[in-house]
């Protein structure tokens, strides 16, 4: 199977003597090597790591109902018998495990932790069980990313990071495993410690109160300002609400840091650069020696390159790797290519892959093992793990763009179903449905009032960033519907979000207040024409329940006539 292109990678594990490989550290060589190894053999290694995962995972009952037993490691075994499955499906077994069950039921090895992902359709977290080898699994795959940004951006390991991480807290579920966000628990550990190279205290990080831990984390990254050379977050949002929070609050920084309260050696001019009122190019202002973001800008989170444009004066922007809660994917073996061209190559060692082209009915006789995807097809990852999950569907959307050797490399589109997503919530239409009649049931009928139609927009030209839905309303003759209560239906629509939109309203702040825009009689009406004009077949135009294209939104804004937003903030505790 041909590349497109041999990448930098490739070029220099190939011939040793290039400069790039030479100027490299001996476990950047390493490491480069094994990338060029695992991608030059994939579906070798696959078959190796499902038989791994079957061989050990044997005597596991989910297995055993399958029909597999010890000897049923190959793979026409396993697609004959073992079923796709979603959450719904495993969710009995996950349940039993967090009780207190601590039989062999998903994965004969012990299941330690499981992290949380995002919410269910019932807006309760998602587990994810957790085996003890799988951190170590992880600690390899990022130092292979490290060792790919080494090559393109040397010198990196002669400064620090300024990384804005931020923990979130930790349950216990019934049988007492600890129940946090998978990167809540890296950077618990000893791995992360031992590697640290951030200018964060590991106490502000760990702190669980967001607004303190931004302030510490933005304070120390002033402090040692010329010693930063990368600057970066996990998800582009949190690096733009990390300015924005500068922007807020730069004048007490520099207050602190003038009077040496914290650090008395600390004299850094920084607030002159803030005091400008200028925010062009402020990444590179404030800490001259960046080299580069380091940020997730891929699925929804392409919506803040344009704003990470200004804020760095032009910065590459890097998107290093591509994992979730339930394994590590892959890596970006062009680290500063352009946001839009971000590809990830599969690593094939770190769980069996297979993948269901988009449209086709989900059955596993559908779907394409890692080594036989199409170049431009769009597939929905499925994924079987060490810890017990079984051709199990993740619910990315991904394209084939090439190959690196043998390895496919892929374009991260969409999750499925999702329309909306300011940080780590996702909503999809069914969610936003729920809400909308909820609202609409407790606060509109009894007014004599309904919603006849509506669509949303993620909005991120605020800091933070949040919903906006756009709702048409059809009133009794006479009756209308006061401000105060539509700021009620406001909070009413996100008491019925998920857990995880509600934390990142009451605890992140990451999420801003759900916004209504009440738009005038025959919107939607006009919406459809210019859907239509656009090319729109008329027998088969349905109104989106999102809206992302800039016509659409500034029609739909010229149409508002009241805003309202939440009042006050949604119920959300802490549960696993």
């Amino acid at each position: 199977m041909a590349a497109k292109g041999i990448s930098t990678i490739g070029a220099a594990s190939r011939s040793l003597s290039s400069s790039l490989m030479a100027a490299a550290k001996e476990p950047d060589v390493e490491n480069l090597r094994l990338i060029e190894e695992l991608t030059s053999n994939v579906d070798a290694v696959q078959e190796r790591v499902l038989a791994e995962i079957l061989g050990r995972n044997a005597d596991a009952e989910y297995l055993d109902k399958c029909g597999l037993d010890a000897s049923d490691t190959d793979r026409a075994t396993f697609r004959a018998k073992v079923p796709v499955a979603s959450y719904d499906d495993l969710k009995p077994y996950v349940k039993r495990i967090a009780n207190g069950d601590r039989s062999p039921i998903l994965s004969t090895h012990p299941i330690i932790e499981f992290f949380t992902s995002s919410g269910t359709s019932a807006g309760e977290r998602k587990l994810m069980p957790i085996v003890t080898d799988e951190m170590a699994r992880r600690e390899v795959l990022s130092s292979l990313a490290t060792s790919v940004l080494n090559v393109y951006v040397p010198g990196l390991h002669t400064g620090k990071g300024l990384y804005f991480l931020f923990a979130r807290s930790e349950t216990k579920t019934p049988g007492g495993l600890t129940a946090q966000p998978a990167l809540t628990s890296v950077y618990k550990s000893e791995h992360f410690k031992r590697a640290y190279a951030y200018t964060s205290p590991m106490a502000a990080i760990l702190c669980e109160d967001a607004s303190q831990s931004m302030y510490a984390q933005m304070l120390c990254g002033l402090c040692q300002r010329h010693d930063v050379l990368r600057v970066g977050a996990v998800f582009a949002a949190a690096l733009v609400r990390a300015i924005r929070f500068l922007q807020l609050n730069w004048a007490q920084l520099a207050a602190d840091i003038e009077t040496g309260e914290l650090n008395p050696r600390v004299t850094d001019p920084s607030d002159r650069e803030c005091s400008r009122g200028d925010w062009t190019g402020i990444v590179t202002r404030l800490w001259p020696k960046t080299k580069c973001l380091n940020v997730v800008v891929t699925g929804v989170m392409a919506q803040y390159i344009p704003i990470l444009h200004y804020y760095s004066g032009g910065l590459p922007i890097v998107s290093g790797m591509y994992a979730s809660s339930e394994c590590f994917f892959g890596l970006n073996l062009r680290p500063l290519c352009g946001p839009s061209e971000v590809s990830y190559t599969i690593m094939p060692n770190t769980a069996y892959f297979e993948f269901l082209p988009v449209g086709e009915a989900v059955d596993a006789s559908n779907l394409v093992e890692l080594a036989r995807v199409e170049d431009g097809r769009e597939y929905e990852v499925v994924v079987t793990t060490y810890a017990g999950l079984n051709r199990y569907r993740v619910g990315d959307v991904l394209c084939v763009t090439g190959f690196h050797n043998a390895a496919p490399q892929f374009r991260f589109v969409r999750r499925q179903s999702v329309l909306l997503s300011i940080e780590a919530d996702k909503t999809d239409e069914a969610e936003l449905q729920r809400a909308v009649e909820r609202a609409s049931s407790a606060l509109l009928r009894p007014r004599g009032a309904s919603v006849v139609e509506y669509t949303s927009r993620a909005c991120t030209e605020r800091v933070p960033g949040h919903y906006v839905v756009y709702w048409e309303l059809l009133t009794e003759s006479g009756n209308t519907v006061d401000g105060e209560t539509l700021g009620r239906c406001c909070l009413e629509m996100e008491e019925a979000l998920s857990a995880v939109y509600r934390q990142g309203r009451v605890t992140d702040g990451s999420i801003g207040p759900l916004e209504i825009h009440v738009v005038r009689p025959g919107t939607f009406e006009e919406v459809m024409d210019l859907a239509v004009s656009c090319g729109t077949s008329i027998g088969q135009y349905k109104l989106p329940r999102c809206v992302t294209l800039p016509c659409m939104v500034e029609q739909l804004d010229s149409r508002v006539v009241s805003s309202h937003f939440s009042p006050a903030l949604p119920h959300w505790t802490l549960a696993p």
